[in-house]
Order: structure tokens, then C-alpha cells, then sequence
């Protein structure tokens, strides 16, 4: 009897200190399904390099066995655990335990807690506050266009030149090719497009031009074949129509480049549009129209296709221009004041990190950061 008393005051001696002041919460400003379990380290740790190797965090519904479901190495006063396994609603109990390697210490056990979804992160309040003034922006410039007032864009030489085109093409009897993109409508770039499109079918219905629109998308066809015809429409020559001059080629990539090029040494076209998305192509039919001698004008958001179309075309839409210029052309109130008003909020951001710079260098770190995270 001696012999086991003396046993088990010889495991209690060597039995680690417990950890203290467990807190669970729900971890703040995220979606749902985190716990951050904090607790302060054993007072045996740090006390010799071999004392405390690490912590085990136990988990369990209240009622049922506790389960591990991780550890946490040794190290600062206070250490933190984040469960990010939890389920939302339901409650939960955690255990924490310290451990030399081979003897655990006595549990230290938390609070019940649940976790949930946050519905705004509060660390993102200057995000909201730029969203509302570009929401601003926006709907008070859309108003003012509604009004009739005059809003100013800065001129783009490549929209400038597309009645020149128009002419050029007409006076010199060649019908115009308009190339919309390898795209189908559900990318932006074609959507901007069908816009451009109209805006040169009206001219062109108005010198009487035939327009050639090849299309790589069967969606893309139906879609300029309606914008063409209502352009045609509204310039009062829709006995000039011709659906046929708007066809569709090919969904491969470079069989469509082949069909148009051939398009292109056949017909001869005066003036080219190349306005959507392109890839690889791109400098395919930009060489081709060259060779032809037509006035050629590209646009794309495809930064690595803008190269090839600055080379071999007259006028390049570059980036957001080609967004821009549904707005420059079609002159909606909708459109001129999104545009307008997402300069406006540009120029507001850009002044925020100019000030967020200032700052930084003055001295107001905390200020600054806070302006300027996103």
C-alpha cells in the first residue's frame, strides 16, 4: 500500500501545471464556422526547455465525450487556437491541456459557445465608405445626363476616326468589315461591341456602305444581325439590309481567323473595326487588313493583344476605352453617367492615397492604414 502511494505522489510531482484563464468566442468579421479558443500558457512552461512540449484543444457537445482536434506548440504567454470546423448554431465546450511529451496536466475547461456569420466586416468600414460615394457619383451623374446637361469625355482619337473610316471606306467604294471578337455575348468585351457595332451600321445605312460583320458565335450573329437592322432603322434605309452580309464562320479559333483573312483579300475592305476580345488571332487578321490597305481601328481589353493591334492598326481602344466608347458613341444618359462617374470616384480614391501617403510620412500610421486598406 506504501509502494502505490508513493507512486502516485511521484506522478503528481512530475504532472504538468495546467494552463489558465481559458476564452472562447466567435472569431469576428468572417463568414461562419470559427472559434478562437485563447488561453494563458502553464506555468511550467518556459520553466525548463523540456517542460511543456505543446497544448491539446479537446472538443465536445455538451453531454458528450470531448474529442482532440488539434495541438499548439509551446511559445508566447498567451496562445490561440482557432476551430474552424464548427458548425453554426450549435454549442460547444473545449478542453485545454498541457503536455511535457509524456504526462498531460489537468484539464482547463471553457464556456459553452456557439459560432454565426457576421454580416458586415467591421474592419472594411472605408470600403463601405467608397462604395457610397461612387454609388453617389455615379446616380448623380446619370441624373445630370437625364437632365440634358452637357458632360464632359475626354476625346479618343480611335472614336474619333470612325465616321473618317466610314467616309473613307464609302468614297472609296469598298464595303466595311466590322470584327466583333472570338467571344461569345456573355463576355463584356462583346457586349461593348454590339454597342460600337450600331453606331457604325447607322453610318455606314447612311452612305449607303455595305457592312460585312463575320461572327465566330452563332449567339454573337443573332445579336448583331438585330443591332445592324436597327440601325438601319433608325438611319431610315432599312430596305438596304442585308442579313446575309452577317454571317457566321466557325467556333474555332483559327479557322475563323483563316475565314475572315480570306473575307478580307476577297472583298477588300476600306476600313476595319476590330472591337471585342482576341487572342492569339489578333495579329493574324491585323497583318491581313494592313495588307489590304484598309484604314484599320482595334480596341480590346486584352493587354496582351494590345501590342499587335498598336503595330499594324491606325487607332487602337485601349483597355477601358472600349468601355468607354459605348458611352462616347451611343451618347445614353445611363451610360455618360456611370462613366463620368466612375472617373469621379477614381479621382476620390487616388486622392485618399495621396492624403493615406501624407500621412505615413507625418507620422499618423494608424490613420493612414486605415485609409488606405482594401
Amino acid at each position: 500500500m506504501l509502494l502505490i502511494v508513493l507512486i502516485i505522489v511521484a506522478q503528481r510531482a512530475v504532472m504538468p501545471a495546467p494552463p489558465t484563464d481559458i476564452e472562447v468566442f466567435d472569431r469576428r468579421n468572417d463568414s461562419g464556422g470559427s472559434i478562437v479558443v485563447r488561453w494563458i500558457k502553464s506555468a511550467d512552461d518556459g520553466a525548463r526547455t523540456d517542460a511543456i512540449v505543446e497544448y491539446q484543444v479537446l472538443r465536445a457537445v455538451p453531454n458528450e465525450a470531448y474529442e482532440i482536434i488539434g495541438t499548439v506548440l509551446s511559445g508566447p504567454d498567451t496562445l490561440t487556437f482557432i476551430d474552424g470546423n464548427a458548425i453554426d448554431g450549435t454549442q460547444y465546450r473545449y478542453m485545454v491541456r498541457a503536455s511535457d511529451g509524456t504526462v498531460l496536466s489537468a484539464p482547463l475547461v471553457s464556456s459553452v459557445v456557439t459560432s454565426r456569420a457576421q454580416w458586415f466586416h467591421t474592419g472594411r468600414i472605408n470600403i463601405l465608405v467608397a462604395l457610397v460615394l461612387l454609388s453617389f457619383f455615379v446616380l448623380w451623374f446619370i441624373r445630370k445626363a437625364r437632365r440634358g446637361e452637357e458632360l464632359y469625355i475626354r476625346p479618343i482619337a480611335g472614336l474619333e476616326a470612325v465616321d473618317d473610316a466610314v467616309g473613307r471606306a464609302t468614297e472609296m467604294g469598298r464595303p466595311i468589315m466590322y470584327v466583333p471578337g472570338i467571344m461569345d455575348m456573355d463576355n463584356i468585351q462583346t457586349i461593348a461591341s454590339m454597342i460600337i457595332l450600331g453606331r457604325v451600321a447607322r453610318k455606314a445605312a447612311s452612305y449607303e456602305t455595305p457592312l460585312l460583320v463575320p461572327c465566330c458565335r452563332s449567339i454573337v450573329m443573332s445579336a448583331a444581325q438585330e443591332t445592324v437592322k436597327e440601325a438601319y432603322l433608325d438611319a431610315g434605309r432599312p430596305d438596304t439590309y442585308d442579313a446575309d452580309k452577317i454571317r457566321y464562320l466557325t467556333d474555332d479559333q483559327f479557322g475563323y481567323a483563316a475565314g475572315v483573312d480570306g473575307i478580307m483579300l476577297r472583298e477588300k475592305p476600306g476600313a476595319i473595326f476590330y472591337m471585342g476580345c482576341f487572342y492569339a488571332e489578333s495579329l493574324i487578321l491585323a497583318e491581313t487588313g494592313h495588307s489590304t490597305g484598309a484604314i484599320q481601328i482595334a480596341g480590346t481589353a486584352m493587354p496582351s493583344q494590345l501590342p499587335f493591334f498598336v503595330t499594324a492598326c491606325d487607332y487602337t481602344l485601349i483597355g477601358e476605352e472600349l468601355f468607354a466608347a459605348s458611352a462616347y458613341l451611343g451618347k445614353e444618359p445611363l451610360l455618360l453617367g456611370s462613366l463620368k462617374g466612375q472617373d469621379w470616384g477614381k479621382a476620390v480614391m487616388i486622392f485618399i492615397i495621396a492624403v493615406g501617403v501624407i500621412l505615413v510620412t507625418l507620422g499618423f500610421t494608424a490613420v493612414a492604414n486605415w485609409l488606405t486598406t482594401y
